[in-house]
């Protein structure tokens, strides 16, 4: 049994398997090649423009179960007639700050003034990719958001509360406890990763992947993980699922622990019993590795066997069980 509650040493969370994160070695090793090629690690040209038409959100998806991409891991989840933000990230950096660090390749689709109604929000952990500061100052306050709750793993929901969050809306859920948004359950379960937002609170609130079982459909969420052993036990006991939400970009052999790469979610998605759907995540809008921006796409791009569910950013797309949805924005970039 590989899946059980998280453990702590002292203040700090511990990873399902033992596991390097990385410090100071890791650093000096990619000084060097953080100067070499750093043109190509953002595109050369503007993207897109992507726009979210809001009106499609007023008819409910015919096969219940639509998701707008917003880049990398924001996304809309509409299952079963229950509407869910993941991980929000409007800020135009994932950074500390307004004025430096990775800056977003091109505008959000979706301006948050428009967001329809939601049942929840849920954050998978407290990196700034994943947590959007100023975004979360929004959302506290948005009428779309107001009987939202807000999912998270242990220890995450006090940094909602500081950016403006109701303590009642926030739901703290250790690996393996699960809530219910309407008539879906929310699962959290162990990934391979780490939480901070800065060097020196490392690990002191957890991180998590998520299932959602609906009475229709069942989605993972992979949010960020390295590979492990553990992802054929989550397929065996909350699979199948209809869509996997892998992570395939910010990966490199330096960090293969806490982030799989492209040839690890697919190994990973077939680890969870490789039916449905892969839906590649984690990629196209920040600048957060060593690799071309496109490498992670265009490498689980001609992968046999695979079926690949990767939409237009911004475009509500509604999945049909073993639909493929191959959209090549990112080809028509530059």
């Amino acid at each position: 049994m590989l899946l059980e509650p998280a453990r702590r040493h002292g203040r700090r969370y511990l990873n399902p398997v033992p596991t390097k994160v990385g410090g100071l070695s890791v650093m000096f090793k990619v000084g060097p090649r953080f100067l070499l090629d750093a043109k190509a690690r953002s595109p050369r040209g503007s993207l897109g423009p992507f726009h979210t038409d809001a009106r499609i959100y007023a008819t409910p998806p015919q096969s219940g179960l639509r998701i707008t991409w917003m880049g990398h891991a924001t996304s809309i989840v509409e299952i079963d007639g229950v509407r869910i933000l993941i991980d929000p990230v409007w800020d135009e950096r994932a950074a500390p700050t307004t004025w430096t660090g990775p800056k977003r390749f091109f505008p959000a689709p979706l301006d948050l003034v428009e967001l329809p109604l939601l049942d929840a929000i849920l954050v998978s952990h407290d990196h700034y990719d994943h947590l959007g500061a100023a975004t979360v100052r929004t959302l506290a306050k948005h009428p779309a958001a107001e009987r939202a709750r807000w999912i998270t793993p242990l220890g995450v929901g006090a940094l909602l509360q500081q950016l403006g969050v109701p303590p009642a809306h926030c739901v703290e859920l250790n690996w393996m406890d699960t809530t219910q948004v309407g008539g879906v359950g929310v699962r959290a379960l162990p990934a391979r990763h780490f939480s901070g937002r800065s060097l020196f609170n490392r690990f002191e609130t957890l991180w998590a992947s998520f299932a959602f079982s609906g009475p229709q459909h069942r989605l993972y969420y992979g949010a960020d993980s390295g590979e492990w052993d553990g992802f054929g036990e989550i397929g065996q006991r909350f699979g199948p699922f209809d869509v996997a939400m892998l992570e395939i970009g910010a990966s490199d052999p330096l960090w293969a622990e806490i982030h799989m790469g492209p040839e690890g979610a697919e190994r990973s998605f077939r680890a969870l019993g490789g039916q449905g759907l892969l839906m590649p995540i984690h990629w196209g809008l920040f600048d957060l590795a060593l690799h071309h921006w496109r490498q992670p796409i265009e490498k689980i791009w001609p992968l046999e066997g695979l079926k690949l569910w990767s939409p237009t950013p911004g475009r509500p797309s509604e999945v049909i069980r073993d639909g493929e949805l191959r959209s090549e924005w990112w080809k028509q970039a530059e």
